[in-house]
């Protein structure tokens, strides 16, 4: 069971308006999707005191999918206070991701 925050399109803005979110655009298709699930995972629990690690599937939100240009699973974009500010795309190791959210804090 994943320690991030299942998303949708309702509730989304809400979810991430406040502090730095970690937001996981993928399917459950897709295998790279899938090898960057234990990553997501520990990232949730090993960040949980400041981060929000969150997931949205891709199939069931296209419209969310659609607004921030999603274009290859996984994709994976950062929110300071609801705005984005950085992109990962593909599969990257856990440091890659650390990086990122360190300079958001």
């Amino acid at each position: 069971m994943s320690n991030a925050l299942e998303l949708a399109t309702e509730g989304f803005d809400q979810a991430i308006e406040n502090g730095i979110s970690l937001v996981d655009f993928w399917a459950p298709w897709c295998g790279p999707c899938r090898m960057l699930a234990p990553i997501i995972d520990s990232l949730a629990e090993d960040c949980a005191d400041n981060v929000k690690v969150c997931k949205v599937n891709v199939d069931e939100n296209p419209d969310l999918a659609a607004r921030f240009g999603i274009r290859t699973v996984p994709t994976i974009l950062f929110f300071k206070d609801g705005e984005q500010k950085d992109m990962l795309i593909g599969v990257n190791a856990k440091t890659a991701f650390e990086d990122k959210l360190q300079g958001l804090l």
